[in-house]
């Protein structure tokens, strides 16, 4: 158990302990790349800093914190791991489902308070063999007997699966139900066996360790969160995804800037009176950081001004939005960050140097593939073939 130091951690901002987690996660960082293991020395300093429960009210211990801190936290992250910064996203994202959608339920609520308690880490499988990566399909379905539940699920992915402390999984409701009926259960560790049947040895974002599984779990029916998972998808775990992302995704690309900004300084320095070749691309690349933060900072004002109103958060308008966060976010980041390559030059294309962005490059480029961006592209067709796209720049 995390011991309880609330006290002067709370004197410090949210930034604050942010920041002094991800120093730590950033001396372990090319280490985590390198071994594709999991950062455990950075989400042990987030556990430290009691960042795990931000988002829960605090009548169940938690600090009330919006998205819009979370995200900065996450974009903080970034800039240090992007291994530690996508775990804290992806926990991140249950939490909100929790948070929005577990309201009144018991179980619940107390697990809340046990999150907060202890720092645990929540992990997702929402994945599964033989759907094509659509999370709003499942093949799988849970048994429910009594008050007891059981489930077989053959996820392809569970992000950080071996390390978590309780799975949220989703599967249909029952074995009639149809394949988009589906409802998401919490299953704690002691509840569920995972037999791997896929390694994660991948290009970026090696320390996620997102090997596949048979996931077989059994528990109390009582932690079926209670809103139907079409609900939660649509209202909560979409947006929030995107917008989660996008904030790490800004932080990777924002150091990469950082470090380019610093190899031009360097150069400046040796030859006085002369601009440096990469000062023009360097402004290029502030130019184009600057769009992906106000792509993002608007999608989190959006989200936070529809949060409580299940018709705004419904709406397709909005959708579409939270979707070309996503997109935008997705491209923009690998544009920067070539720039900042030929900045750099040799130095960035080394590994080990104060400059090198391989791991940032091949980190970012998973970012188009979280969630295709070819089926949120489809999707966002279909929806503009009949919704009137939104030119109004008071949101």
């Amino acid at each position: 158990m995390i011991m309880n130091v609330a006290g002067p951690i709370m004197a410090l901002t949210l930034a604050e302990r942010a920041k002094r987690a991800a120093k730590v996660a950033g001396q372990f960082a090319d280490t985590v790349d390198k071994n594709g293991r999991f950062p455990q020395e950075g989400m042990d300093a987030l556990k430290a800093e009691r960042l795990m429960g931000l988002m829960v009210s605090p009548d169940f211990g938690g600090e009330g914190a919006t998205l819009t801190q979370i995200a900065d936290v996450c974009g903080i992250l970034g800039q240090a791991c992007a291994s530690t910064a996508m775990t804290y996203a992806m926990h991140q994202i249950q939490m909100a489902s929790l948070v929005d959608h577990a309201a009144g339920s018991a179980w619940h609520e107390k697990f809340l308070r046990r999150i907060c308690e202890d720092q645990l880490l929540i992990a997702s499988a929402t994945s599964e063999a033989g759907i094509g990566g659509n999370l709003r399909n499942s093949i799988c379905a849970i048994e429910v007997d009594g008050d007891r539940v059981r489930l077989e699920k053959d996820a392809t992915v569970i992000s950080y699966g071996a390390n978590a402390d309780a799975v949220m999984v989703t599967s249909r409701r029952h074995s009639e139900a149809a394949h988009s009926d589906q409802v998401a259960t919490i299953f704690l560790k002691e509840q569920y066996s995972l037999e791997r049947t896929a390694v994660w040895d991948t290009l970026g974002m090696r320390g996620t360790c997102s090997d596949g599984y048979l996931f077989k779990a059994e528990g109390p029916a009582e932690q079926i969160l209670p809103k139907p998972f079409a609900e939660i998808a649509a209202q909560s775990m979409l947006a929030v995804s995107h917008l989660l992302w996008g904030a790490l995704w800004f932080g990777i690309a924002a150091d990469a800037v950082a470090r380019a900004q610093s190899f031009v300084r360097s150069a400046a320095r040796k030859t006085p009176g002369q601009t440096p070749p990469g000062a023009l691309r360097l402004a290029e690349a502030s130019s184009l950081l600057q769009l992906v933060k106000a792509n993002v900072v608007a999608g989190l004002k959006q989200f936070e001004n529809a949060k409580g109103e299940p018709d705004a958060l419904n709406a397709m308008s909005f959708a579409v939005a939270m979707n070309n966060v996503k997109i935008g976010t997705s491209q923009t980041i690998l544009t920067i960050i070539n720039h900042c390559m030929l900045i750099c030059g040799i130095a960035g294309y080394k590994n080990g140097t104060p400059f090198s962005l391989g791991r940032h490059l091949r980190d970012a480029h998973s970012a188009q593939l979280m969630i295709s961006n070819d089926r949120i592209l489809g999707n966002t067709s279909t929806m503009l073939l009949v919704n009137k796209q939104d030119t109004s720049l008071l949101g």
